[in-house]
């Protein structure tokens, strides 16, 4: 089925109990869509594609949306979204990432987006903006990592 980016990201952060900032709230959307993708054969996400960002990947429409909450805990800024319902996959695989990761230490998520095997890896230039993470990449990434090698 595959969701909008504003509605993963109203997932997540209803999942976490409106504590994730923006900073993890994008790391965690870009491991769920990977995981998603790669275990659905298409993205969680439909409607925008992630970029490489000095801190790992962004979805820039959900960026700039919470961006007026700078790293504190952003609250329900998307009640004019409509939710995803809970028996669906892509809501299960959010709620599994922010049980998962959402503990996290911030920074300690950024670390896994910039392994080496990451498609932010292969992506990432630095200076350059708007640089898109082609999904090929993020289903090479989640078969590197999830591989039974």
């Amino acid at each position: 089925m595959s969701i909008s980016a504003m509605q993963a990201a109203k997932t997540a952060c209803a999942a976490s109990g409106w504590t994730l900032s923006n900073l993890q709230l994008h790391k965690i959307l870009y491991i769920a869509h990977m995981v998603y993708s790669g275990e659905h054969g298409e993205p969680l996400i439909n409607d925008e594609r992630f970029q490489a960002w000095d801190y790992g990947p962004v979805l820039p429409s959900v960026y700039n949306y919470a961006s007026g909450y700078g790293s504190s805990n952003i609250q329900n800024i998307f009640n004019h979204i409509p939710d995803v319902a809970p028996w669906e996959d892509e809501y299960r695989t959010i709620v599994r990432a922010v049980n998962e990761l959402g503990p996290l230490d911030p920074f300690r998520l950024v670390d896994i987006t910039h392994e080496p095997i990451s498609a932010w890896a292969h992506a990432y230039a630095p200076g350059m903006r708007n640089v898109v993470i082609d999904q090929e990449a993020i289903l090479d990434e989640y078969r590197a990592r999830f591989s039974e090698a």
